[in-house]
């Protein structure tokens, strides 16, 4: 049962104090479309509040939420009450006020979508005979095969010994900031550029799943002594490979985060409501108070640090411009018209241009450009995504979709949380936290890493019913527990 303290706490904080202050910052200027996103701001905060005093873990609607929260219920609260947005492109009110509905109607489908997904899952809980494991059910209870664990670990460093040296600058590259990377030509949109993001992220990926299967793969207190043995040896180099391949300078925030946040559910006393209560609390007052400097080793030339209110920080950061960009999307469906084809470009993102020359462009580069920007590396949010698909009815689908899928990954998570070395255990947190990229666009940027990251945990685990064919009846099942976490080297 929820505490009352807590959620009353936690209401006051998300409804009213940090609303109060963004308010208070500078002149308001009241509009309809102010107005309507003080509803968006209720409910992303109502929803928010569930999620961090309920009495289960729930991580992937925590990234959902926190997300919505902050990029779609804080920052355009802002925005259009001060009229001042991070880029220069500006819409007409009535554009404003459509955009906050759109919005709105993404927020409501996946709240319905997780509501049917909940109640299915009880009902079936509630008959009079134990439910039959459902897709999801049986796809996130694979376990962990250990010697497919051992050849990904394997693979991570043979990587690392071939690629790594290939690089222009060899290892030093891993710790240049992405702006110097930029201007060198690694990230600047041609072939040479793709292939060292290929090679980049072949390298991010592996490692970072190799150190957390190490990490997770269960132990059993008698025998396993050679693969005892083999993890000892493997534990430190993996961690030293994860400090160059997944450092905050040449990784995005993002995907720092996802590593780090995951690594951190792997211990299990993290994993119990309180503990996921304080850790979700020290996230918010993170992604409020540090995200926004965050992005200091992502240049060379680096200012000072300066320290402003939030509702500057949301006005003149670009990492802020999700609303603004939902806005664009609408005003540019107005004068293009929607695209159905745009959403075979992610799902067949690995399809080359040269075989197919009129395949999708990337909807936030489309939208810069249609704005005027010289600057082309802005977001592409789902909701305007999935508006420029087909309207709002694509909307309503994607995000009532969206919710019943991290509903259901949340609830079997849960189910399964007994059980070390599930693919639950390694997958949903990954997933909970990168979702904030997912969200926050553009898809085809970012389907390929997404892609590689829930690809690479499936090639590693069994299903459990393989895993069960390998170990002999007549022999009594040992306990097992997760390897634990050395005390030297630390971690990415």
């Amino acid at each position: 049962m929820r505490s009352a303290a807590a959620v009353s706490l936690w209401a006051v904080a998300l409804l009213a104090l940090l609303p109060g202050l963004i308010l208070q910052s500078g002149d308001v200027r009241p509009s309809p479309a102010l107005v309507a996103q003080g509803v968006v701001v209720a409910h992303t905060g109502v929803a928010l509040v569930r999620v961090l005093t309920a009495t289960t873990v729930r991580l992937v609607a925590l990234g959902f939420w926190v997300f919505a929260y902050i990029w779609l219920g804080l920052a355009p609260l802002a925005q259009l009450a001060t009229d001042t947005y991070p880029w220069a492109y500006r819409t007409g009110e009535g554009t404003a006020l459509m955009a906050v509905a759109v919005v709105e109607l993404g927020l409501l489908a996946h709240s319905a979508g997780a509501a049917v997904a909940a109640r299915r899952d009880h009902a079936r809980a509630a008959g009079p005979a134990a439910p039959a494991p459902g897709p999801a059910e049986r796809l996130l209870s694979r376990r962990l095969a250990p010697w497919r664990l051992l050849s990904l670990c394997g693979l991570a460093l043979a990587l690392a010994v071939l690629l790594i040296p290939g690089q222009p600058g060899g290892i030093t590259a891993y710790f240049t900031s992405r702006q110097a990377l930029r201007e060198a030509g690694d990230m600047d949109g041609s072939d040479g550029a793709f292939l060292s993001s290929l090679r980049n992220w072949s390298l991010s990926v592996p490692a970072f799943w190799a150190l957390l299967g190490l990490l997770c793969v269960p132990c059993a207190p008698a025998g396993d002594r050679l693969l005892r043995g083999v993890r000892r040896l493997l534990l430190p180099l993996l961690l030293a490979l994860n400090v160059v391949v997944n450092n905050p300078v040449s990784k995005p925030r993002f995907w720092v985060g996802t590593v780090l946040l995951t690594l951190l559910f792997t211990v299990p006393r993290l994993n119990r409501p309180r503990a996921f209560r304080v850790i979700a609390a020290t996230l918010m007052a993170t992604v409020l108070l540090v995200f926004p400097y965050s992005d200091y080793f992502r240049y060379s030339d680096r200012e000072r640090f300066t320290v402003v209110s939030l509702s500057a920080q949301f006005t003149a950061n670009g990492d802020y411009d999700a609303f603004q960009q939902v806005q664009t999307g609408i005003d540019y469906a107005r004068d293009k018209g929607f695209a159905p084809r745009n959403v075979l470009g992610p799902a067949l993102f690995p399809v080359p241009r040269s075989v197919w020359p009129d395949k999708p462009g990337d909807t936030g580069i489309t939208l810069a450009r249609y704005a005027g920007y010289d600057f082309l590396n802005l977001s592409a949010p789902l909701w305007i995504e999935s508006y420029l698909w087909a309207g709002p009815p694509a909307v309503a689908v994607v995000f009532f979709l969206l919710g019943a899928a991290g509903r259901r990954m949340d609830d079997v998570r849960h189910r399964l949380r007994g059980r070390a070395g599930t693919l639950a255990t390694l997958l949903v947190p990954a997933f909970a936290f990168y979702q904030i990229v997912f969200l926050r666009g553009s898809l085809l940027g970012i389907v390929g890493p997404l892609t590689l990251l829930t690809a690479v945990p499936l090639l590693v685990t069994t299903s459990t019913a393989r895993a069960g064919r390998t170990v002999p009846s007549a022999q009594p099942t040992a306990p097992t527990r997760p390897a634990p976490i050395p005390t030297t080297g630390g971690h990415p």
